[in-house]
């Protein structure tokens, strides 16, 4: 880790791991909710590429049902998304589990969000060095701007082409601009601007 990244880290802990400690009541009730809803565990697990290039596991609250195949995209409407699951997704509770893979040190509070593999591979291989040279987040200017991604694909005819045609190149120049301009205003300003679409879509 070098002294430029250390700050960041250590807020990351800090937050990630005080929010864990508040937030375990509820998070116990998630997860509950979760498993009475639909058979299946109450996380899902899946790989992702983080920093450097290294796949890790990512965790969130199981929002489809377990016997589910299709895209690796999920769009409004998707027969796949439980009852629980559609509230999960709405109010981005289904993310909560990524506090631990900030705490474990594979994400950060802010950072570009972490793609499967399948689509880091679309990536330009120049922008791909620079974004995955910081930590994935859970949050990033990406995500605030397509507040209504699952809609959009919804209305698509072709999900996935309309994903990798248009999208992805949104969210990957968005991403590299993140890198290049990061900074702990910054941060905040992002966390601020996720918590005000949350509340007001």
């Amino acid at each position: 880790m070098t002294l430029r990244e250390l700050p960041f880290r250590v807020r990351d802990v800090l937050i990630a791991g005080s929010a864990l400690v508040v937030l375990s009541p509820v998070l116990g009730a998630i997860a509950v909710a979760v498993k009475l809803d639909s058979p299946g565990p109450a996380l899902f697990r899946q790989q992702r590429v983080g920093l450097r290039g290294r796949t890790f596991e990512i965790h969130k609250f199981r929002s489809m049902r377990t016997d589910g195949v299709g895209l690796a995209i999920t769009s409004s409407g998707d027969p796949r998304v439980t009852r629980v699951g559609r509230f999960l997704r709405a109010s981005k509770i289904d993310e909560l589990p990524q506090l631990w893979d900030v705490v474990r040190g594979e994400m950060s509070i802010v950072g570009p969000r972490p793609e499967v593999p399948h689509y880091v591979d679309r990536w330009p291989a120049d922008l791909r060095r620079e974004i995955l040279s910081v930590r994935p987040g859970i949050t990033d200017p990406a995500t605030v701007i397509l507040r209504s991604e699952s809609e959009l694909l919804g209305a698509a005819e072709d999900p996935e082409r309309l994903y990798i045609e248009e999208l992805l190149p949104l969210k990957t120049a968005k991403y590299a601009e993140y890198v290049r301009s990061r900074s702990m205003f910054g941060d905040v300003k992002i966390v601020l601007q996720t918590l005000k679409k949350i509340v007001r879509p």
